[in-house]
């Protein structure tokens, strides 16, 4: 199937195909006249890559699960490992915006929010004055 065809059935643009076939992440057969020719294998490989992009991993990362995805000896101890670091940087971001959330809810409550000038907000982003 073209291009089109395969973008349809894998909820992608083909756009962001034409990219993941650019990194060798996918790589799609040719028909005799260049066009790419898509197969269940590779739609198959697509909605992994939009599945895995859509739980946050790293291009880098997509291509180690793919790797593995297609190595049928792998051990699954691989996987969990990738997915065990994905989850650490999710959980430190979550402290670095509840970290954030806390300041700017502070900020926010110190705001009269009034006619003055006066706004304890602009003063933090401003910085401590040299």
């Amino acid at each position: 199937m073209n291009i089109s065809e395969a973008a349809r059935q894998c909820g992608l643009p083909a756009k962001t195909i034409r990219y993941y076939e650019e990194i060798g992440l996918v790589m799609p057969g040719r028909l005799a006249n260049g066009y790419r020719d898509y197969r269940e294998q590779d739609l198959h490989k697509l909605r992994f890559l939009q599945r895995s992009r859509g739980l946050g991993f790293s291009i880098d990362d997509c291509r180690l699960l793919l790797s593995l995805y297609e190595d049928r000896n792998r051990a699954s101890a691989d996987v969990r490992q990738i997915a065990k670091a994905h989850l650490e940087d999710i959980d430190r971001k979550i402290e670095e915006l509840k970290s954030l959330q806390a300041t700017l809810r502070q900020l926010v409550h110190q705001c009269h929010g009034d006619d003055r000038p006066d706004c304890p907000i602009i003063e933090d982003l401003a910085g401590p004055v040299s």
